[in-house]
Parts: structure tokens; C-alpha cells; sequence
């Protein structure tokens, strides 16, 4: 389940992976965006397209779609990418009606309760920044001038960076940034105190089942604050220190209890900043910088957690 194929950049796309690796194992392979999914007499059902995934252009090979129910499915993986809002919300309802022989990656019931920024605060606010999150514009103003260091405001709910600034107490467009980003005082922002190694990079862990695959550092380009991926931030080898290890053995009993199988967490200077459950990236650059083949090990763990679940 997931965007429209012709939205899916194969040159860095974890989802084009982990397809592929499915094909080339013979497991016979569908595709869906979540309006595909219905329910009929408590059962849920799903229009959904066969499709072969492969290295050559032009990559996807598709079939007419055809009528299932989501337990003619060993494995439903949801990779629909944010925003997190009541569409998503429903189609985790949705999901939350596939029967218990059916494996549903990553969990529907931990997607509907974790929002990626918000768990955070809600579990580990001990990893994190000074953070504050609020629709008041003037708790928002007020937050930020008491502060002498810079702070960064963001969307709750955004993704791939967008909504990302960075003010400060003197910032004579604070105001403005305050009123746009709650919509006058209706939506919710996140500020939070900014870390300034930000600029030699934010650390993406990637954790299978809630084991540490490794690492890597987003680093930002000189025209950009955004450490990230999709706002043009290049790629860099690193290590994983105690703080960055403590981090991951205080998310992992969480992740697996709510079958978190595939997450990557953020973390900058030793502050966990998100938790991405809803459709983590970072696989080919990964791969690509240590030598690995991980839409293996995930397939790997997938098929084992599967056999456990069935046996």
C-alpha cells in the first residue's frame, strides 16, 4: 500500500527496493494506494494491482487490477508516504481488519497511536531538545524570545522537511511565522531549542524489528538549513556512539511491541528529533555507502516474523 507508482523516484526509493527484492525472491507481489481499500459485512477488501519490480526500466510491470481480501495477503506492507492526517488515520482502521494469519508492516494499530514527531515527546522526552508544541501564537512567540539561542518551528505533521525554519528572539518576521504556521491560531507547531552541529549533519538510524542496522549523517548543502534528503542534503558515513546506542535500546521493547518492523530515527548531536514509522527511507543510500544489500535483511526479518506470527 502505497503513492501512485509513477510518483516513486527509483534512484532513491526504499519502497522500489524492498518490491524488487520481493520479485526477485518469487513472491508474488500487489499494489495499492489506500483509497483502493473497502470493507463489505465486517471484511475488508482491496482492488489491487499485480506488479513485477525490477532493476531495467521501466521498472514496474503491471497487470489489470483484481478483487482481494486483505487475508489472501501472507504480508500487507503500508508505505503510503505522509502527511499524517484522517485519510491516513482511516486507512489504518482499515488495515486494523486484516486477519491475524495476515502480517500488517509496520503495525496498524502503533501507526494510528505514534505520530513520527509526536511519539517522541510522548515516550522519550528525555532525548530531546527543549521542545514545545502549541497553536497559540503568543505561547509560541513567547517561547522563542525567551531563548537565546536560535529556535526551530515546525509543522507537526510535516514531512521531507517542509515547514522547516529556523528564528530567533530579534526576528522581526517571528510574528508572521507564528500566524502562518498555526493558520491563525488552528493548527499545531512544534519549537523546538536548534542544535547547531545540525550543520555537520543529522544521524539517520535505520532498526529492523528494533535492531540497529546502522547509520548515516544527512548533511545539509550551503543553500539549505534542511538536513534532509528531499530538501538536497548529501550523504555521509558515520559511526553510531553510547548516546546514539542508549537511544535505540530505550525505543527498542516500544517498537516491538507494537510491531514497529521498519523505522528510521533522527537524531542530532544526541537528540532524538523523530521516530519515522509511516514510510522510512534510507535504504539505498545505505546501501550504497556501506556496501549492504538491506531490502534483504528486511525481507529477511519480515519472512521470520511472519513464520513466528503463523506458527
Amino acid at each position: 500500500m502505497m503513492d501512485p507508482l509513477d510518483r516513486i523516484n527509483v534512484a532513491g526509493d526504499s519502497t522500489y527496493v524492498i518490491m524488487r527484492e520481493c520479485t526477485d525472491r518469487g513472491h508474488a507481489t500487489w499494489m495499492c494506494t489506500p483509497d483502493a481499500l473497502f470493507t463489505l459485512d465486517g471484511r475488508c477488501f482491496v482492488n489491487a494491482t499485480p506488479v513485477r519490480t525490477t532493476a531495467a526500466a521501466p521498472h514496474f510491470h503491471t497487470e489489470d487490477p483484481v478483487q482481494l481480501e486483505l487475508g489472501d495477503f501472507d504480508v500487507v506492507w503500508m508505505r503510503k508516504d505522509p502527511p499524517f492526517d484522517m485519510a491516513y488515520i482511516f486507512t489504518t482502521y482499515l488495515l486494523d481488519m486484516a486477519p491475524d494469519h495476515t502480517l500488517v508492516v509496520n503495525g496498524s494499530t502503533g501507526l494510528k497511536q505514534f505520530n513520527e514527531k509526536m511519539w517522541v515527546q510522548l515516550e522519550w522526552p528525555q532525548f530531546q531538545p527543549p521542545t514545545l508544541i502549541t497553536n497559540s501564537i503568543r505561547r509560541l512567540g513567547d517561547f522563542v524570545r525567551g531563548r537565546r539561542e536560535k529556535t526551530v518551528l515546525k509543522p507537526w505533521d510535516g514531512n521531507g522537511g517542509r515547514g522547516v525554519l529556523i528564528t530567533t528572539a530579534d526576528d522581526a518576521n517571528l510574528p508572521s511565522m507564528c500566524e502562518l504556521l498555526t493558520e491563525e491560531g488552528t493548527q499545531y507547531v512544534i519549537a523546538q531549542g536548534y542544535l547547531d552541529k545540525v550543520v555537520d549533519g543529522d544521524k539517520r538510524i535505520l532498526l529492523f524489528d528494533g535492531e540497529v542496522l546502522g547509520g548515516m549523517l544527512r548533511v545539509p548543502n550551503d543553500f539549505d538549513h534542511r538536513a534532509n534528503m528531499h530538501a538536497g542534503a548529501g550523504v555521509e558515513r558515520c559511526e553510531l556512539d553510547a548516546r546514539d546506542l542508549e537511544i535505540c535500546a530505550a525505543l527498542k521493547p516500544h517498537l516491538k511491541k507494537w510491531d514497529m518492523i521498519f523505522v528510521g530515527i533522527d537524531i542530532i548531536d544526541g537528540h532524538l528529533t523523530e521516530v519515522n514509522v509511516t514510510s522510512p527511507t534510507g535504504i539505498q543510500e545505505m546501501n550504497f555507502l556501506y556496501d549492504l544489500h538491506l531490502e534483504g535483511n528486511l525481507v529477511d526479518c519480515v519472512e521470520a516474523k511472519l513464520q513466528e506470527k503463523n506458527a
